[in-house]
């Protein structure tokens, strides 16, 4: 019998760090907690070490190619696949950043919706039968859908919008940025409710496809909301800590064995959120 395993990204601080100390004493097996950051990420591992737990350390970062495959390779090899992967890299910018917008939106697509997809691309093939994958998306995409033009929301709805087409939107978004004609297009002004929109709807095509290529495996993928939470990324007003924004994500990697739902849908506080 092999030795199960967890993957969290982007797991030194915040939500991803209260999601791996949630894992380490709920879910049976070894758990990784994953940052770009050596350094970082051995001082939270050291730090949960402490409380007791029994975490594992690599070194990855989303934004890297290289170190995606290479991350893939490891499991691969060290344990035959993955059975719980969570996706919680993300980056946001502040509301009063002066970083320009299209730099914005160029920086914030890049980790939070083709990185995150890197991420599934090499990591979906090793996600073994009953496994689980949950990409930490926000209700920001939620709440941008419908902020955007009637053409675009019918498309991230649609049940037939392919990868490749939903891939050519984010690019689209990132484009029209560059001549500030984004919102004439019928997109929105937050570069990271797009970006969470792309992973929303990246996470419902990635489970009709599981569906259909792999129906017998038993495999759950999900996007869900945290929550407003107290962290680096959201500020100290959030009125949520780290381990309530933790409860979402931590209920859906550890969705029983044999379980058939919830399966492709967006979910927050433990429910199925219409999209």
């Amino acid at each position: 019998m092999s030795v199960r395993v967890a993957v969290v990204t982007g797991s030194n601080d915040g939500i991803g760090l209260a999601i791996v100390r949630a894992l380490c004493s709920q879910f049976e097996g070894d758990v990784y907690l994953t940052a770009r950051n050596v350094g970082r990420g051995q001082k939270a591992v050291e730090s949960l070490i402490s409380e007791g737990l029994k975490p594992k350390f690599l070194q990855l970062d989303i934004n890297d190619l290289n170190s995606i495959t290479a991350a893939a390779a490891f499991f691969k090899e060290s344990y035959g696949g993955v059975d719980v992967l969570v996706n919680n890299a993300a980056i946001a910018f502040k509301v009063n950043d002066t970083v320009p917008f299209d730099v914005q939106a160029e920086v914030t697509l890049r980790t939070n919706f083709f990185s995150t997809r890197d991420m599934l691309t090499h990591f979906m093939p090793l996600i073994r039968a009953g496994g689980r994958v949950v990409n930490v998306s926000s209700f920001a995409a939620l709440y941008t859908l419908r902020q955007c033009s009637p053409a675009l929301q019918q498309r991230f709805r649609s049940t037939d919008i392919t990868e490749d087409e939903l891939v050519g939107l984010m690019q689209q978004f990132v484009d029209e940025t560059k001549t500030n004609k984004h919102q004439q297009a019928g997109w929105p002004q937050t570069a990271y409710g797009v970006s969470k929109i792309g992973l929303t709807t990246l996470s419902m095509i990635l489970a009709r496809r599981l569906s259909k290529e792999r129906p017998n495996d038993g495999i759950l993928l999900n996007s869900c909301c945290p929550g407003w939470v107290r962290t680096n990324m959201a500020g100290p007003k959030a009125p949520k800590s780290p381990e309530e924004g933790a409860d979402t994500p931590v209920y859906l990697a550890l969705l029983p064995p044999g379980a058939t739902e919830p399966h492709g849908k967006f979910i927050s506080a433990r429910k199925v959120r219409e999209w």
